[in-house]
C-alpha cells in the first residue's frame, strides 16, 4: 500500500491574499457619422438633435452631413447647437468609424467606405444583390441592420415601432381619401349621434393591424379583424379595450366583410417570401364606390391582388372604381415621429458601444446585439443572405465567443 504525498505547510499559507477582480471595460470615445438619405423619399434620420447633445455630452464626436434632418423638418443649426459637426461632403461623413444610416448605403455609397468600419442601418435584403454584399466582405465592414436588431426582451424594437406607426397613420390616411379633400366619398372617419359609422376592415393581426385597429376604434368606426392565427387574434382582443369582430381568413366571410366596409387595410406580413394575396380581383370588383384600400403590405408585394407599387408624390390610383393607396415606407410620410422613435433606440445602443468599449466588446456580452450582426469584419454571418446569393458564411458565435 503507497504512502500518500504530504505537501508541506508553509506559514505564506495564512498570509493575506490579493482579491482577484474583473478587469473593467475601457470606455472607447465614438465617431458617429450621419449622412443625408439619398434613396427617394427617405424623410426618416436615425439621430435627432437631443439625441445628438446626450451623445456629446458623453464624450462623443457625430459628424453629421449638411441637410441629412431637412426631411424630418431638423436644420443644420439644430444640429450644431446640439454639439454636432456639420460636414458638406458624403465622404466625411462616410469615413467616421460608426456610420449610421436609415436606409442601407447604396452600392456607390460604399465606395466611401474605408476599411474595418461598422455600419449600423436597415438591411432591406430583398432591394440588395450579391455584388453589395461582396464589397461589405472586401471592406471588411461589421453590419448591423435595424431588421434583426433586438432588445432584452428578445423582441424587434425598431420593427415594432415602425410598425406600429404604419398601423396608426393607414387609418389616418384611409380618413383623408374618405373625405372630400381627395375626391372621396365625403365620409368621416368613425361617425357621430344618428349617423351610422365607417366600417373598417383590418387583414393582420400582428403589431400593424393591432395599431390600426386601436386607431380606427378611437375614431368611432367599425372594425372586423381577420387573421389566419387564433392566438394573434385572441392577443388583439386582449389588447383593445373595445369589442372588435374578429374571425379566421375565410375566404367567404371575407369577401362578404369586403362588400360592406368603407375602409380594407391590408396588414399581413410574411417572415419568408411575398406576403400572401388573400384578397382577389372579383372581392374588389365588389367592394362599394370609391371605398379606400390602403395596403401596408405593399413593401412585401402585397396582400390585394390589385395592388400596384406607388410612392409619396403619386400614392394613389383606381382599380374598380375604388381607391389603392399602396406606398411602402408610410412610416416616412411622419418622419419626425419616425425619427424620434428611430433614435430613441439608436442613442442608447451607441452610448452602450462606447460604455463597453467598441463594437467588439459588446458582442462578447450583449447576446441580443449580436443578433443584428449580419457582416462581422468582411465574414457574412448571416445563413438567409449566404444561401440567397451563394455566398460563404459563418456562425458568429464561432467569431465572436461566448461570455
Amino acid at each position: 500500500m503507497s504512502t500518500p504525498t504530504v505537501k508541506p505547510f508553509y506559514e505564506t499559507v495564512l498570509l493575506p491574499q490579493e482579491e482577484l477582480l474583473e478587469i473593467g471595460k475601457k470606455k472607447r470615445k465614438l465617431q458617429i457619422g450621419v449622412p443625408r438619405e439619398t434613396c427617394m423619399q427617405e424623410n426618416r434620420i436615425a439621430l435627432t438633435p437631443d439625441a445628438v447633445a446626450l451623445l456629446v455630452n458623453h464624450g462623443h464626436q457625430v459628424v453629421l452631413e449638411t441637410l441629412a434632418g431637412s426631411g424630418s423638418r431638423f436644420t443644420d443649426k439644430d444640429f450644431s447647437e446640439a454639439g454636432a459637426q456639420i460636414c458638406y461632403s458624403p465622404k466625411e461623413a462616410f469615413e467616421c468609424h460608426i456610420v449610421l444610416k436609415v436606409e442601407p448605403p447604396s452600392i456607390d455609397e460604399l465606395d466611401y467606405f474605408k476599411t474595418e468600419q461598422t455600419l449600423i442601418s436597415a438591411l432591406q435584403i430583398k432591394a440588395r444583390d450579391r455584388a453589395y454584399f461582396q464589397k461589405l466582405v472586401e471592406k471588411k465592414i461589421t453590419a448591423l441592420a435595424f431588421e434583426h436588431l433586438q432588445d432584452d426582451e428578445e423582441m424587434l424594437p425598431i420593427v415594432r415601432c415602425m410598425s406600429e406607426i404604419a398601423g396608426s397613420t393607414s387609418i389616418l390616411i384611409a380618413a383623408e381619401y374618405l373625405s372630400n379633400v381627395h375626391e372621396g366619398k365625403g365620409y368621416m372617419m368613425g361617425g357621430i349621434t344618428g349617423v351610422p359609422p365607417t366600417e373598417v376592415v383590418i387583414i393582420g393581426a400582428g403589431t400593424v393591424g393591432t395599431y390600426a385597429a386601436r386607431t380606427a376604434l378611437g375614431l368611432g368606426a367599425v372594425v372586423k379583424v381577420f387573421d389566419q392565427s387564433l392566438t394573434r387574434l385572441k392577443r388583439l382582443q386582449d389588447t383593445l379595450y373595445a369589442p372588435v369582430y374578429t374571425s379566421v381568413l375565410n375566404p367567404q366571410v371575407l369577401a362578404k366583410a369586403l362588400s360592406r366596409c368603407d375602409v380594407a387595410i391590408g396588414a399581413i406580413r410574411s417572415n419568408t417570401g411575398r406576403t400572401p394575396c388573400v384578397v382577389t380581383t372579383d372581392m374588389v370588383a365588389h367592394m362599394k364606390p370609391l371605398s379606400v384600400i390602403v395596403d401596408v403590405s405593399i413593401d412585401q408585394g402585397g396582400c390585394f391582388e390589385t395592388s400596384e407599387l406607388t410612392n409619396h408624390d403619386e400614392p394613389v390610383f383606381k382599380t374598380y372604381d375604388v381607391i389603392h393607396y399602396c406606398v411602402p415606407n408610410i412610416a416616412s410620410r411622419v418622419s419626425r415621429t419616425a425619427s424620434v422613435a428611430i433614435s430613441n433606440i439608436c442613442a442608447p445602443l451607441l452610448l452602450a458601444l462606447g460604455d463597453e468599449g467598441g463594437v467588439d466588446s459588446i458582442l462578447r456580452y450583449k447576446q441580443h446585439i449580436r443578433e443584428g450582426i449580419y457582416v462581422y469584419k468582411g465574414v457574412l454571418t448571416n445563413a438567409s443572405i449566404g444561401e440567397w446569393f451563394d455566398l460563404p458564411y459563418s456562425d458568429i458565435n464561432l467569431l465572436v465567443g461566448k461570455y
